[in-house]
């Protein structure tokens, strides 16, 4: 794969073959940052475990201490005085049959997080194969099936994140972006591999953090030491 101008500059700051400490990598990371923009960084989780086992699934939720750099857009299927939470909450939208009509007919995503009450994921549950390969379905494990929608809602525009395991056994997420500076990024890192490190199923065997790696949206990846994660 040819890599541009920027990128090429960048990965002459890492040695590929070290592991690096979260705050040298996350000023790795910053250094290595070229775009005319300001890049998202991402961190990536390889765990050893085995998606295809119910017992060895990883998912949850965690609220970064500062935020993602992007305020989600959440929808909410909710009826009754929980549509009035969810607007005063600060829902960028509300409400129910309307919305699978919508998203269903229209083909429409404008929304970052859905939110549900449980007595709508019936309703939701329509929406189950359009939903699921985007990761928008609700889930009880990241707290976006719940009856305190306002709670839910608070969280996620204060910067709460799902982190789930992909086909391959690794957890992407976003931790800021560039312009936070190195410490914000690592307090946001510590916060998520933290979360994941509890999240440990029993039924997983050996080594656990197989490596982490993290990255902004052009630049090149940084390999953290990862026995260092508490687990």
């Amino acid at each position: 794969m040819k890599r541009g101008k920027n990128y090429l500059e960048g990965a002459k700051l890492i040695d590929r073959t070290k592991l690096y400490d979260a705050g040298e990598a996350m000023d790795l990371v910053i250094q290595a940052a070229k775009a005319k923009f300001d890049e998202t960084v991402e961190c990536h989780i390889k765990l050893g475990v085995d998606s295809r086992h119910a017992d060895q699934q990883v998912r949850g939720a965690v609220v970064l201490p500062h935020g993602t750099g992007k305020v989600a857009r959440v929808l909410v299927f909710a009826k009754g005085d929980k549509i009035a939470e969810a607007e005063s909450a600060g829902a960028d939208y509300v409400g129910s049959e309307e919305l699978v009509a919508k998203i269903q007919g229209e083909n429409w995503f404008d929304f970052d997080v859905v939110v549900a009450t449980p007595d709508m994921m019936g309703v939701v549950g329509r929406l189950g194969k359009v939903l699921g390969p985007k990761g928008l379905m609700p889930s009880p494990k990241a707290g976006t099936v719940t009856m305190d929608v306002a709670k839910a809602i608070t969280d996620i525009k204060s910067g709460k994140i799902e982190y789930k395991l992909d086909k391959t056994n690794i957890i992407h997420c976003p931790i800021g972006k560039v312009s936070f500076g190195k410490e914000k990024l690592e307090e946001n890192f510590n916060t998520l591999t933290k979360a994941v490190a509890k999240a440990k199923p029993a039924a997983a065997k050996g080594v656990y953090m197989r490596s982490i790696a993290v990255t902004s949206t052009m630049g090149p990846s940084v390999r953290v030491n990862a026995a260092k994660i508490a687990e």
